[in-house]
């Protein structure tokens, strides 16, 4: 696969960084198709095509990727967030999460790879996190299912790329503007402390920069999917590159204590 005009279907691209994916990869000449379980939502970019999709129905799945034809790439974007302590974190919403983060890609990916086998090439992009690989106290069904998605990734990684595939893990750290929130799962009254000290870490994480933009994270894909020697995982914003770049360096309980000293957490 080459960096030639390439025909790129997205999950998730009604907002933040699959749409701001879907407008880069359109400006550089490719051909997007842009998915969205709420198509009407979405804000249309010049040369985009939208098409509903929901990643977590299988029928729909079939249907979209019918309209689509063939796709030369996969950005498996599409997620939901969900913050809470486990103690009491409510399963269903937990299964909920899994099912569109952790098993749909999976599903999209199933439904494609007979096709690349069939012509020698084909490329996945899952969009995972800084939380797919570092576990972190409030959101921990989050971080299950992209650690879950990693493994996955990871996996498809040795087994695919015999035939020609490539995958490609994408790690945020904190975005914006991010994804759609979920209502807090605040849990046991005696978790209070703990959400009070929690509450400031992204702004913490970030410093005087801020969030990532959107557009960064954007270009981030497009790299990878235009240059085939990009590595399994690739990183999204110095916050990322500061906490993975330290959890890799440090055993277990010396990175604790870097992040409860950077964060001030004394939980």
């Amino acid at each position: 696969m080459t960096a030639s005009t390439l025909r790129i279907l997205i999950t998730g691209a009604g907002r933040a960084i699959g749409h701001a994916a879907a407008v880069e990869l359109a400006e550089r000449g490719h051909e997007v198709i842009a998915t969205a379980r709420d198509i009407n939502a979405a804000d249309p970019i010049d040369g985009v095509r939208f098409i509903q999709l929901d990643v977590t129905d299988p029928e729909s799945i079939t249907t979209a990727l019918e309209a689509a034809g063939p796709v030369d790439v996969l950005v498996n974007n599409a997620a939901l967030s969900g913050a809470g302590p486990l103690e009491d974190y409510p399963l269903e919403r937990l299964r909920a999460m899994l099912e569109t983060n952790t098993i749909a890609p999976l599903a999209m990916v199933q439904a494609l790879v007979p096709h690349w086998k069939a012509q020698g090439h084909g490329l996945i992009i899952n969009v995972s996190s800084v939380q797919g690989q570092v576990g972190s106290p409030m959101e921990g069904p989050y971080c299950a299912s992209k650690f879950g998605l990693e493994g996955l990734s990871e996996a498809l990684h040795y087994e695919l790329n015999h035939f020609g595939i490539r995958t490609v893990i994408v790690q945020p750290g904190y975005i914006a503007p991010g994804m759609k929130s979920s209502p807090r799962h605040d849990g046991p009254a005696d978790y209070a402390e703990l959400w009070d000290q929690w509450a400031n870490t992204s702004s913490t994480v970030t410093g005087e920069s801020g969030r990532t933009p959107t557009v960064e994270a954007a270009r981030v894909i497009a790299d990878a999917i235009e240059n085939p020697e990009t590595p399994l995982r690739v990183r999204v914003g110095a916050d990322a590159e500061f906490i993975l770049d330290a959890w890799k360096q440090l055993g277990d309980a010396e990175f604790e204590a870097a992040m409860r000293s950077t964060l001030g957490l004394t939980w």
